[in-house]
């Protein structure tokens, strides 16, 4: 079975006839036919499904990009998104098109295949990044290796486009890798400070992350797939995953800002009865003012004042 039919009901949540209904395939079948040639010159209009990928392409691409980003809100749940009418037209519009892939966004591929455009540059970046669709967490950009891959790709998809901007592309491709840094540097000193940390998870969406930092994640896996593709975890991890809490066995608790339900609500005060900081992990890059490097960061640094100070912060506020 493929991963995105194991994840449908988490990552393929358009709801038939809606998006891909008769009237809306033959619109962006049409626009297919007037899109067929994009100009060579002016911004590249660009599309980044997730808004990390997005802000990588403003940075890379600068003035010469027009970029639009379609999951952006910090404040829902992204596997419950719904593309409308206006962001198909965007997609099926875009120049060059950046998507997670692993089934997070499989309904950007169904809209640009009825739009298609054999000239159309599209980056998935689990393909990129020579992935399996297998793999059991979707959530790349808390890698600490997935941008660095993602912006030299960028850097060489735009150069395609605007061959005469191939130096400045580059260039920023450069100065973006170095940005990184400071976050690399926050990830070395934690594991230094704090190896094999014992840390309790709602669901994977910071575990990449969680590992570079070299952190212990004693929440059974089965109950992060659960919480993950909305099904009830089982009685028994919902009981381990409590002691852990409750008993103080973890140093953090790391919960998905963007989704609270009553589960993750009892796993807090669980947190709250063994005195266990929580730090909020967002799918989402947390806007305004953050970047991708600084939201990082930031996500770092809150985790390390958890550990250091048993400080909690449940929202990243930018600085």
């Amino acid at each position: 079975m493929r991963h995105a039919d194991l994840f449908a009901h988490h990552f393929t949540p358009i709801r038939q006839g809606q998006v891909f209904g008769i009237s809306l395939l033959a619109g962006l079948s049409l626009l297919a036919l007037t899109t067929a040639g994009f100009a060579a010159s002016g911004p590249v209009k660009a599309v980044g499904v997730e808004n990390e990928y997005a802000d990588v392409i403003a940075q890379i691409g600068g003035k010469y990009v027009h970029v639009t980003s379609i999951m952006n809100d910090p404040n829902t749940d992204p596997h419950t998104f719904e593309a409308s009418p206006k962001i198909a037209r965007q997609i099926a519009e875009a120049e060059f098109v950046v998507e997670n892939g692993i089934g997070y966004d499989d309904w950007a591929d169904k809209i640009m295949a009825s739009a298609a455009n054999a000239k159309r540059k599209v980056i998935n970046v689990q393909h990129l990044l020579g992935l399996p669709d297998s793999t059991p967490n979707p959530h790349l950009w808390f890698d600490p290796k997935t941008m660095p891959a993602v912006a030299k790709a960028v850097a060489a998809e735009l150069s395609s486009l605007r061959p005469n901007h191939a130096k400045y592309f580059k260039e920023n491709a450069k100065k973006f890798e170095n940005s990184l840094k400071p976050w690399y540097a926050a990830i070395a000193a934690f594991k230094k400070k704090h190896p094999a940390t014992p840390v309790a998870v709602t669901e994977p969406v910071a575990d990449y992350l969680l590992q570079a930092l070299g952190a212990d994640i004693k929440t059974p896996s089965t109950l992060e797939t659960a919480v993950m593709n909305d099904k009830d975890p089982s009685p028994q991890d919902i009981s381990t995953q409590k002691k852990l809490l409750e008993s103080g066995a973890v140093k953090v608790f790391v919960y998905n800002q963007q989704v609270t339900d009553n589960l993750t609500t009892s796993f807090l005060e669980s947190a709250k009865k063994g005195k266990v900081p929580v730090v909020g992990v967002y799918e989402t890059m947390p806007t305004p003012g953050f970047t991708y490097q600084s939201w990082m960061l930031a996500e770092t640094r809150a985790l390390d004042k958890a550990v250091t100070s048993g400080t909690s912060t449940e929202k990243l506020v930018a600085k």
